[in-house]
């Protein structure tokens, strides 16, 4: 049998629990947060006093904050390239809309929140030039991506796992550093998004579980296979107005890196926390092939550690169109 066909008869055989797992890691619409508890009432009296607080707290927060924030946003924003690209994933039948589709189809109606809580906000902080967002925005969209997985469930399901906390780790430190600057909205926002992200990561982590107990050598080399890649950020592909793919997403990621939202060595500390996860060092009935790909791995983070160490980040910050200065 092929490697195709192997992991789709381990796709069909896991599809049996999907509907639990929906209703274990996702959350009712009826019961979750929309973006609205989170912004102004636009029908309430208070709207422009409520705007007016924003903008003026928004002049508290630093330059980079700002980068960091619209680059998550964009990040957000960009659902539909996600979307389109997992409904492809092997085992996965949208015609037929079987338990997988309906797992990604209700992730990512609870992602696209994100994205619109986010945009709505930085449109009334007075902050940023939205135009030059929406623009990146549709480049992103329209430029897509290619992270390196194919079609092949097990290599998305390691990226949705590592993607999923790193998010939430970007996320997470937004929300402390909008705090420290006693914002208390973004704050709040922000914290709630990475906590959708934790959640999202935990159903993704165990997706993997699962399929390291019935098919351990091959989900140990999609493992492996990833991480020889590297995990590419799915915003990879960033750009601004009249640019080519090029800069802006390494500076970007530098600015993350700089004031401590998304580091490299964060990188590897989610890499040490999937081989805990997944027991990688434990895991049992692996040929040569499985146990060569399984030493890879445990060896990986101390040789990726080195490299962090020796890492030097730009100290100055790079002039993107998307932040304006602030004013009074």
């Amino acid at each position: 049998m092929s490697l195709k066909n192997v992991r789709l008869e381990v796709m069909r055989f896991l599809e049996n629990d999907v509907d639990a797992l929906i209703k274990k890691y996702l959350v009712p619409i009826e019961k979750i947060w929309q973006p609205s508890d989170f912004l102004p009432d636009s029908e309430g009296e208070g709207f422009m006093n409520d705007v007016t607080e924003i903008r003026e707290l928004a002049k508290e927060l630093p330059y980079d904050f700002w980068v960091v924030m619209v680059g998550d946003m964009i990040t957000e924003e960009a659902l539909p390239t996600y979307e389109s690209w997992l409904m492809e994933v092997e085992g996965i039948n949208q015609e037929e809309r079987n338990g997988w589709s309906r797992w990604i189809k209700q992730w990512s109606a609870e992602e696209n929140r994100h994205g619109d809580v986010l945009n709505k906000y930085l449109y009334l902080s007075g902050r940023v030039n939205m135009r030059e967002v929406e623009i990146t925005t549709q480049h992103l969209i329209c430029d897509g991506f290619d992270i390196g997985t194919g079609r092949d469930p097990y290599k998305n399901f390691v990226y949705t796992s590592f993607q999923e906390l790193a998010t939430y780790i970007s996320h997470l430190r937004v929300a402390q550093i909008a705090k420290k600057f006693g914002n208390k909205r973004v704050a709040k926002m922000c914290r709630i998004i990475a906590g959708d992200e934790m959640r999202h990561h935990n159903a993704y982590a165990e997706f993997v579980q699962r399929i390291f107990d019935v098919d351990p050598n091959q989900m140990m080399l999609a493992f492996q296979d990833m991480m020889k890649r590297k995990i590419t950020m799915p915003a990879h592909f960033l750009r601004e107005s009249g640019n080519k793919i090029s800069t802006a997403f390494e500076e970007f990621s530098n600015t993350a890196q700089r004031i401590g939202v998304y580091t490299a060595t964060d990188y590897v500390e989610i890499l040490e926390k999937l081989i805990k996860m997944w027991d990688i060092g434990n895991i049992r009935d692996l040929n040569e092939e499985g146990e060569k790909a399984r030493e890879y791995l445990m060896k990986l983070p101390n040789r990726l550690h080195r490299l962090s160490d020796r890492l030097a980040v730009p100290e100055n910050s790079f002039e993107f169109k998307w932040v304006r200065p602030a004013i009074g």
